[in-house]
């Protein structure tokens, strides 16, 4: 069972960065494509970003284009979520996920994920 650990979220003010980490225990990480999603109180859980393996393309929320920027490490097993002018809105808690079909990342259904690490902006 592959297993995904979350790390760097926090507290932050407005207009600041965070940068979130996952880290990946499977051995053929290389292969997968990854994701961040996050889930705001009382809202449902929504696409954030997703980085192709295959073809080294992306894709964002246009919540966050411009702002928010998705890469990985192959040899680290880690990918991160590097977050700049962070607004309130942003506030929420945010998983990561990978699988070996990006649509499959893209859409959230199915795939590993993470337990999910809090992101607060405060205003």
């Amino acid at each position: 069972q592959v297993q995904l650990v979350e790390s760097g979220g926090g507290l932050v003010q407005a207009g600041g960065s965070l940068r979130l980490s996952c880290a990946a225990s499977l051995r053929t990480f290389r292969l997968n494509s990854v994701g961040w999603f996050r889930q705001a109180p009382g809202k449902e859980r929504e696409f954030v970003a997703a980085l192709n393996w295959s073809s080294g393309g992306t894709s964002y929320a246009d919540s966050v284009k411009g702002r928010f920027t998705i890469s990985r490490d192959n040899a680290k097993k880690t990918w991160y979520l590097q977050m700049n002018t962070l607004k309130p809105a942003d506030t929420a808690v945010y998983f990561c996920n990978l699988d070996p079909d990006f649509p499959t990342v893209v859409s959230g259904i199915g795939g590993s994920w993470g337990q999910g690490i809090q992101v607060t902006v405060s205003s």
